[in-house]
C-alpha cells in the first residue's frame, strides 16, 4: 500500500509522509445543542438528559499519529573524487570517450568535478516542516488554511483542513538537532466539490443464479409432480413423470429443455423428480439447445 500523503487542493503540491500512521482515529460529532430559553438552558431537577436542539450539520474529525526518523533514510553517497589527467595524454589518463562524458574542455584547464547529488536532510524538521505549514494562515495568501486531500490507498480519500498539530522531538545530536518525531494531526473534514468516484463493484456470477434470475423475471408455471418416482432398489423407475417428459409437455416436444427445468429447481443429475414436488417451469431460454437427446 503507498504511504499516506496530502495534497494541497490550491497548488496541487503532494506531501508524502515518511511511514504509514498505525491506526487512525476517525471521529463524528453530530449537530447538537442544548434546548435554551430566554431564562437559559431548558432542564429540569427530574430529568435525565437535557433536551437537545438538532441544528444539523456537524463535524468530522480524523485524527493519526506520524512517525518520522531520519535514520530511516539511505547513508548519502559521497562521490569519488575525479582521476587526475595528465597534461600529455600519457598512459593511465582517461580515453577520449571517458572526456567526452565528462563535457569539453579547454586546452590544460582542470578535468570538470562530478555533480554531487543533493544533500539527505539530516534535521527531522526539515520532513515536517511542509506539514505545519497546512495550519498555517499565512500559507494561503492570508486566505485561511489551505484545504488538503488526505489519500492512503485506494479506500480513503478525504478532503479536510489542518486543524491542530503537535510534534515531540527525540534523539538529539551534539548540535541539538533532532533526528526524530512524533507528529500528531487533527484534520476536519470539509465539503468536497469534487469527491472520488465509486468504483463499480465486479459482478460475481454463480451457478444457477441467472437460471434463478430469469426464471424469476419471466412468467413460469408450476407443475406438481405426478407419479412413483423411483424405485426404492435404485432400479430402473417404478413409474411416474421424469423431467424430459415434463419439458415436452411444456416446450412443444423440446425435451432436451429438461435440463433447464432442473437448473432452475436446483435439481442435480435428477431425471425422476420426487412426486408431489412443484416444479417451476420458466419460458423456455433462447440460448439453450432445443433439440438432444430424449
Amino acid at each position: 500500500m503507498e504511504r499516506v500523503a496530502f495534497i494541497v487542493e490550491e497548488t496541487g503540491e503532494r506531501i508524502t509522509c515518511m511511514l504509514n500512521p498505525e491506526h487512525i482515529v476517525q471521529r463524528r460529532i453530530a449537530g447538537l445543542a442544548p434546548r435554551r430559553s430566554g431564562a437559559g438552558i431548558v432542564a429540569g431537577p427530574a430529568r435525565s438528559d437535557s433536551p437537545l436542539l438538532h441544528t444539523g450539520g456537524g463535524r468530522t474529525e480524523i485524527e493519526l499519529q506520524l512517525l518520522f526518523d531520519v535514520g530511516l533514510l539511505p547513508p548519502p553517497i559521497v562521490p569519488p573524487p575525479p582521476s587526475p589527467i595528465p597534461a600529455e595524454g600519457g598512459a593511465g589518463g582517461p580515453s577520449e570517450v571517458e572526456l567526452g562524458e565528462l563535457g569539453p574542455t579547454e586546452p590544460g584547464s582542470p578535468p570538470p568535478a562530478a555533480v554531487a547529488p543533493p544533500p539527505i536532510r539530516r534535521d527531522v524538521r526539515d520532513h515536517t516542516r511542509p506539514l505545519w505549514q497546512l495550519a498555517e494562515n499565512s500559507a494561503n495568501g492570508g486566505r485561511g488554511v489551505p484545504h488538503v486531500r488526505m489519500v492512503l490507498g485506494k479506500e480513503m480519500n478525504v478532503l479536510a483542513v489542518v486543524e491542530a498539530l503537535a510534534e515531540r522531538f527525540e534523539q538529539f545530536d551534539a548540535s541539538g538537532t533532532p533526528k526524530r518525531s512524533w507528529l500528531s494531526m487533527r484534520l476536519v473534514r470539509v465539503p468536497d466539490p469534487n469527491p472520488p468516484a465509486p468504483e463499480i463493484p465486479v459482478a460475481v456470477t454463480i451457478p444457477g443464479a441467472a437460471a434463478a434470475e430469469a426464471a424469476a423475471a419471466a412468467p413460469a408455471a408450476i407443475h406438481a409432480v405426478i407419479g412413483a418416482g423411483p424405485s426404492p432398489a435404485g432400479g430402473p423407475p417404478a413409474g411416474g413423470e421424469t423431467l424430459p417428459q415434463i419439458a415436452a409437455r411444456y416446450f412443444g416436444g423440446r425435451s432436451a429443455l429438461w435440463r433447464w427445468i432442473a437448473e432452475v429447481n436446483l435439481l442435480d443429475d435428477v431425471i425422476w423428480p420426487e412426486p408431489g414436488r412443484d416444479l417451476i417451469i420458466p419460458s423456455a431460454p433462447e440460448n439453450l439447445p432445443t433439440e438432444g437427446p430424449r
